[in-house]
């Protein structure tokens, strides 16, 4: 049905305008120490004999940068809270390479890493992530258009169904 490809259209239209300003927020400012979150965004239309739906995807962690998480001092208007379990040290290996971090000992001698990535690990735990919505705010943004872009998709396909119905007979 030409409504149908309407409808696909406008979603596909919606997706790519969220993802593309999803990936401008994550190149603002100094957000990303690799590349991973920014490849990792994209989605998908799925289309069944009712229903047409769109699904985003990106890396777990991009739910937790987008939507922030509570620490136990600083409490974030989010779903996601540090309650009983601090971040594993060991997550934030790959980060303090790539941002280039080496601790020093006495004397000015590159020291172990353990007790950086324990100190950043507890800091998060006591602090939390602030939510920098890279994604959220596009998403809403774009949602608030869609009704009315969705109608007019709705309204094309309809009429050009029926003249293609009309054409027919």
């Amino acid at each position: 049905m030409l409504a149908d490809e309407y409808l696909r259209d406008e979603l596909n239209k919606f997706a790519k305008y969220v993802i593309q300003q999803s990936r401008t927020n994550l190149t603002k400012g100094k957000k990303r120490a690799s590349n991973e979150l920014y490849r990792s965004l994209g989605y998908e239309v799925n289309e069944s004999a009712k229903t047409t739906s769109i699904a985003f995807e990106m890396v777990d962690y991009g739910k937790f940068q987008d939507r922030g998480v509570s620490g136990k001092n600083k409490k974030y208007n989010t779903p996601y809270s540090y309650t009983t379990k601090m971040p594993p040290p060991q997550a934030f290996d790959k980060w303090v390479v790539r941002k280039g971090i080496a601790p020093r000992g006495k004397g000015g001698k590159f020291a172990s890493r353990e007790g950086l990535k324990f100190a950043i690990a507890k800091a998060i735990y006591k602090n939390g992530i602030r939510p920098s919505m890279f994604f959220t705010k596009p998403f809403e943004a774009a949602f608030k258009r869609l009704p009315d872009e969705l109608i007019e998709a709705y309204s094309i396909g309809i009429e050009k169904q029926i003249q293609v119905n009309i054409d027919k007979k």
